[in-house]
């Protein structure tokens, strides 16, 4: 098939890469005149393993282009899938600026092309609140003139960040939203290669594939911040959480997915969705109300932990002068994306308590550059590991990553001014950090305190 991809973010681009990869003509199309550069010469925007390598066969391969020119994505285009970002406004509204800015640009493309053969299908992929895709149709129908046909259809991505290319080429499920049988049927036929391994595809009504996303997101996210309210009270309790899970999860009805204690969800999806979800609810005089209690947890996650920071030096007056070094800015491993990540939460409210940063992650530094600068001097993002120590009173782990599981403990204690970890990813032992002599602070376990 021929596709268009309106939009070059994280959906967009691996999307379109995708789809590539298994023999359709994919032209991206974005108004980032650099960014279109970029990707020309084959340069990766963003950080997902695997992605930058398929993205170069594709190009190669003469399947894959780019484009700033509406009318050179869309002319050949027999599905236009519109991959925008609709962030969360003020009051957790999701932003449909870019949605809605894409179909009127979209109906402006089919009025200059006039009818074309078969129907275009417009595809909306992005996480859009329920009733979005047909006010997208809505759109383009009043900038036609309702004139040119076309078909309407809503593709809810789930990709993990990190993971996506996996993701995307081995689903769980695929789900399609559509009007008519018949443009379900083409949506099969061009995610049927992708899932051959017997995983299925569901095709039904619009209002349902658009529900689908946020209610997954919302599920997950409510299961995050179930297991860390249960490590809040093992910690009061004098309970272990990771025991507690062990038992919790070998129950096969609850399963150990996304049931790890921490500093809480971020990223582009949860916190957004979450917050969708309630809007909806208040949108219909439907509260949402454990979504709101999820959402309130999972704030509140961060402040507990800061905590106990402060609490370790003897209360909020005691960092000042301090300097506290982190471990992992993006909000997960795997991924540069640094958005409503924890540990963009603790630097601030360090530096709002008079301490000194010196932080390091694997891949998102540059990104952490940008959002801190406005924190000046007391901030330094570190390229090394170890060098985020220097001169560091206390270290803070905030993301998982693989390099931060098993590190040289004796050169940790060597270079930090007092032997002192704050685990917000419960990445060791209690058992090991008590033999290495550290002050040691998890979620939901007893402190190790070295005496």
């Amino acid at each position: 098939m021929n596709l268009s991809m309106v939009g070059t973010g994280y959906v967009g681009l691996v999307t379109g890469v995708c789809l590539a990869n298994t023999g359709n003509q994919v032209v991206c199309l974005d108004t980032d005149k650099a960014k279109i550069e970029r990707l020309r010469r084959g340069e990766c925007p963003i950080y997902e393993p695997g992605l930058t390598e398929l993205m170069e066969r594709n190009i190669a391969a003469g399947r894959l282009r780019f484009t700033t020119d509406a009318t050179e994505a869309h002319r050949d285009a027999d599905m236009i899938f519109i991959c925008v970002g609709t962030p969360s406004d003020e009051e957790g509204h999701a932003d449909l600026r870019y949605v809605l800015g894409a179909a009127d640009d979209i109906g402006d493309v089919l009025n200059k092309l006039g009818p074309t053969g078969r129907p275009k299908v417009v595809v909306v992929k992005s996480t859009v609140p329920v009733g979005t895709t047909f006010k997208v149709r809505d759109r383009i129908r009043e900038r036609t003139g309702g004139k040119i046909p076309f078909e309407i259809a809503d593709n809810p991505e789930f990709l993990k960040e990190g993971a996506a290319i996996e993701d995307f080429n081995k689903p769980d499920r695929v789900v399609v939203g559509v009007e008519k049988e018949s443009v379900g049927e083409q949506m099969r036929d061009l995610y049927d290669p992708f899932v051959r391994n017997g995983h299925p595809i569901h095709v039904m009504d619009v209002p349902s594939a658009e529900m689908v996303k946020y209610a997954s997101n919302a599920m997950l996210a409510c299961k995050i911040s179930f297991i860390n309210e249960i490590a809040s009270l093992c910690e009061a309790y004098g309970a272990n959480v990771s025991r507690v899970r062990e038992g919790m999860c070998a129950d096969r009805r609850i399963g150990n997915q996304f049931l790890y204690p921490g500093l809480g969800y971020g990223g582009s999806c949860f916190p957004k969705d979450t917050l969708a979800v309630i809007a909806m609810g208040q949108a219909v005089g439907r509260p949402s109300t454990l979504n709101a209690a999820v959402h309130e947890v999972n704030q509140r996650q961060r402040v507990h932990f800061f905590a106990k920071i402060e609490g370790h030096f003897g209360g909020r007056n005691g960092l000042k002068g301090k300097t506290i070094g982190v471990w992992g800015i993006a909000f997960k491993p795997r991924t540069d994306d640094i958005r409503e990540a924890p540990a963009l939460t603790l630097i601030r409210q360090a530096v709002a308590a008079g301490a000194r940063v010196r932080a390091h992650d694997p891949v998102a530094n540059d990104n952490a550059r940008k959002d801190l600068a406005d924190l000046g001097d007391p901030v330094t993002i570190c390229d090394q590991m170890y060098g985020a120590l220097e001169g560091a009173d206390a270290l803070v782990v905030c993301t998982d990553w693989d390099e931060f599981k098993s590190p040289d403990f004796d050169r940790i204690r060597r270079t930090l001014k007092s032997a002192t970890i704050f685990d917000g990813r419960n990445l060791y032992r209690l058992s090991q950090m008590a033999a290495a002599r550290f002050n040691y602070y998890s979620v939901g376990r007893a402190p190790v305190l070295a005496g």
